[in-house]
């Protein structure tokens, strides 16, 4: 990797790691259906605009229907799904329950793409699945009614990014690639295209809501803006420059500033079942994305 490529992932999970924030502000103000859809749609926007900005020419060279579908899978179910857990865990459980993303991109690489996988992968799935347990079963026990949901529902977004990796090599990439603002931007399209129905259900039969909080529509500006426009540009720069799975790395570094984030401006703390689990979760991320010197099987 060259040191671009570092700088970018960092710069990622900075972003990134803001996001849990925003989503946690958001979220249970104002449901995580609307939070979703707001996330995208100005991510949306936001794309739009740079694209004006620069002059680039759409032209998806017949990559669009399948870019419309990644942005489901990639950012309108993970964003959903991430959306539910802001109503029921802290910041930081969050992150760290997306950095094992890696872990469920090795397995999803293994079963479906044929991926092959070390001794080393190996047991670094077992660690992770070790690490989700013990965040699970021996987390924050104000959150123990509710900690089942919000991890499957974290669980669920890591296999959209899993899948969503490989697709984008197979269908992208691996097909004369194409621009990242394109991919990022056609993404947000689908994943607009994709919530809309939720949302237009949630609007006509939810609870009312208070749509005039400013620190709610600052976190969905920011989470719009900062976290999908500029983020995703970033990320599908490094899935066509590094792989899908080193990409997947940029969640090992999320967490840190989640955390960091949580605390400085929701006082949020954690658990030492909860620190315990995420060492676990963060060895086997590295387990599965350090290099290999050993056969693969």
């Amino acid at each position: 990797m060259r040191a671009i490529d570092y700088i970018r992932l960092l710069s990622l999970a900075a972003i990134w790691g803001a996001s849990f924030l925003f989503m946690r502000i958001a979220s249970p103000a104002i449901g995580p259906i609307n939070t979703a859809f707001f996330r995208v749609f100005f991510g949306l926007i936001g794309l739009a605009i740079i694209i004006a900005i620069i002059r680039k020419s759409l032209a998806f060279r017949g990559k669009l229907g399948k870019i419309l579908i990644l942005g489901a899978i990639n950012s309108g179910i993970p964003f959903l799904m991430y959306s539910i857990a802001a109503t029921l865990l802290p910041a930081g459980y969050s992150a760290i329950l997306n950095a094992t993303t890696p872990l469920t991109g090795a397995m999803i690489g293994f079963f479906i793409f044929s991926e092959s996988l070390t001794i080393k992968k190996w047991l670094g799935v077992t660690l992770g699945i070790i690490g989700i347990t013990v965040i699970t079963t021996v987390g924050d026990s104000n959150i123990v009614g509710n900690i089942y949901i919000g991890v499957a529902a974290c669980i669920i977004a890591t296999v959209g990014y899993g899948f969503a990796g490989f697709l984008t090599r197979k269908w992208i990439t691996q097909q004369g690639g194409l621009d990242s603002t394109l991919v990022a931007f056609g993404s947000q399209i689908g994943a607009t295209a994709f919530l809309s129905p939720f949302l237009l259900w949630n609007i006509s039969t939810g609870p009312s809501i208070d749509w005039l909080q400013g620190d709610v529509w600052f976190s969905l500006l920011a989470v719009g803006f900062l976290c999908t426009s500029l983020a995703y540009i970033l990320y599908f720069r490094l899935i066509a420059d590094i792989g899908p799975l080193r990409s997947l790395t940029v969640t090992f570094l999320v967490p840190p500033f989640a955390v960091l984030w949580g605390f400085l401006v929701l006082d949020e703390t954690l658990s030492s079942g909860f620190l315990l689990g995420s060492l676990v979760v963060l060895l086997s991320v590295w387990l599965i994305v350090g290099p290999d010197s050993k056969k693969a099987i």
